[in-house]
């Protein structure tokens, strides 16, 4: 069963609101993937061209302020992009990302980040962690009994 709006936090539903903005554009995308050891995007956007984003949801200032592991997103994607609410102070984010703002329905991009491309072999990497993190997520909610974790 999906998630109940009502009871999921501020950050899940900006990534609602952008995971059906890139699904409006014919982008597929995942929550909560870990490119590595230690990081864990909220939000991985796979464009039809292959193309890999990276998505955080900043939900209010002290969020944003207790963030200091968001540069080390930049080099598992193409692009990077901060999504906030329409009330969230946007000077205090770096101009040199993108910006997204958001709500639990839809999002709209306000600043297209910079593009700096993978490296093909890192791109393979992540487009497999990308489809393996989607199978789980779809395997456990097909058969919540099966023991494993995503």
């Amino acid at each position: 069963m999906p998630p109940d709006p009502l009871t999921m936090m501020p950050g899940q539903l900006l990534a609602r609101g952008v995971s059906r903005h890139f699904a409006s554009l014919g982008w597929v995308t995942v929550e909560e993937l870990v490119p590595t050891r230690g990081l864990r995007v909220d939000v991985m956007a796979l464009g039809p061209k292959g193309e890999i984003w990276v998505v955080e949801c900043k939900s209010s200032r002290a969020d944003f302020m207790s963030d200091s592991k968001w540069e080390g997103y930049l080099e598992w994607c193409d692009r990077f992009f901060w999504a906030v609410d329409d009330g969230f102070p946007t000077d205090l984010l770096p101009e040199e990302s993108g910006l997204i703002i958001a709500d639990s329905y839809d999002a709209e991009i306000l600043r297209m980040a910079p593009e700096d491309k993978l490296a093909p072999a890192r791109r393979k990497v992540m487009i497999q962690k990308f489809a393996t993190h989607a199978a789980r997520r779809l395997h456990v909610l097909r058969d919540p009994g099966a023991g494993l974790s995503v």
